[in-house]
């Protein structure tokens, strides 16, 4: 594997998260139009042709005739994994609130941590260790609204079980990602994700919704798209640049970027019907002032040797 870049994985780890925390508002405002799986089929047929064209391009495509077998079942399962996590978090909405099941999604950043330590052999140093265990109380405490343990029904206990295959999907997907990253450039894995999604939701996908669409609602569908593009083509580009660990890290900052963003949009009277803010309290911002903290302690506190060098 390559060797480890501190500015590089910054970079790409940033803009990952910056866009995929504006993302929320963004599909909050496509429910009025079009059903999640048409968005998601639409989002993949944009991503796969600029894909298509950058890899081309870059003369990269040549790399799938090589792959051994092995290889492309690795590269199946990494296109799988994507969308039981995209569809699995769709259904869980079906049994919890968007804000619950947002909640319950911030188990990935650790299992994707905990993955890069069992599958890379990566070490946290224990003060590192200390802000991971600071990084969970302050997404409590960020989340403290929407904790109602009192009322954890059956139907609700459905949904945190789905919530939880999806965010365990997402993960996986992205430690197989990595360990393909040896044989195949991250450019390429998304091609084949995206053209995989494509043939998997086409017969579930309803053309007849994009007919319907206006400009405004055009603007917003393509937003998502080019936002599926570039989170996660930085995402995967980070992966080759920076320790699973503390990518994990920087992931935890999502529903921190979403709450800032949701909240700069209703400031603006952006949406008034359709966007609405939460609230926050003391111990939310709390929480937020220790996420922020907790995340920069991993980046920038010395940690064990790795591997990967």
């Amino acid at each position: 594997m390559q060797g480890y870049n501190f500015k590089l994985g910054l970079l790409f780890i940033s803009i990952a998260v910056a866009f995929w925390g504006v993302l929320p508002t963004a599909l909050k405002l496509t429910a009025n139009f079009i059903d999640p799986i048409s968005l998601t089929w639409l989002r993949f047929i944009v991503a796969f042709a600029v894909s298509l064209l950058l890899q081309k391009w870059a003369g990269n495509l040549n790399q799938f005739k090589v792959l051994s077998m092995k290889q492309w079942g690795a590269l199946l399962l990494v296109a799988s994994l994507l969308l039981v996590n995209y569809n699995s978090f769709v259904y869980s909405l079906d049994f919890l609130a968007p804000s619950a099941a947002q909640l319950n999604f911030q188990t990935a950043p650790f299992f994707l941590a905990f993955g890069g330590i069992l599958f890379f052999k990566e070490r946290l140093s224990a003060l590192q260790l200390l802000c991971f265990a600071t990084l969970a109380l302050g997404m409590m405490l960020f989340f403290q609204p929407l904790l109602q343990f009192a009322d954890m029904s059956d139907h609700v206990w459905t949904g945190v079980i789905i919530i939880q295959i999806s965010a365990l999907s997402w993960s996986c997907y992205a430690l197989l990602q990595r360990s393909l990253i040896a044989y195949i450039s991250p450019g390429n894995i998304l091609l084949f994700v995206y053209g995989f999604g494509l043939i998997v939701m086409t017969p579930f996908t309803h053309f007849e919704k994009f007919s319907s669409l206006d400009n405004s609602d055009w603007q917003v569908v393509m937003f998502c798209a080019f936002n599926t593009l570039v989170a996660y083509g930085c995402f995967a580009q980070s992966m080759k640049y920076w320790p699973t660990i503390k990518v994990g890290a920087m992931i935890a900052l999502t529903p921190v970027i979403s709450f800032i963003s949701t909240f700069v949009v209703v400031s603006l009277g952006w949406w008034p019907n359709d966007i609405s803010s939460s609230n926050m309290g003391l111990l939310t911002g709390l929480g937020i002032v220790l996420v922020v903290a907790s995340v920069f302690g991993v980046q920038l506190l010395p940690g064990k040797a790795q591997q990967d060098r």
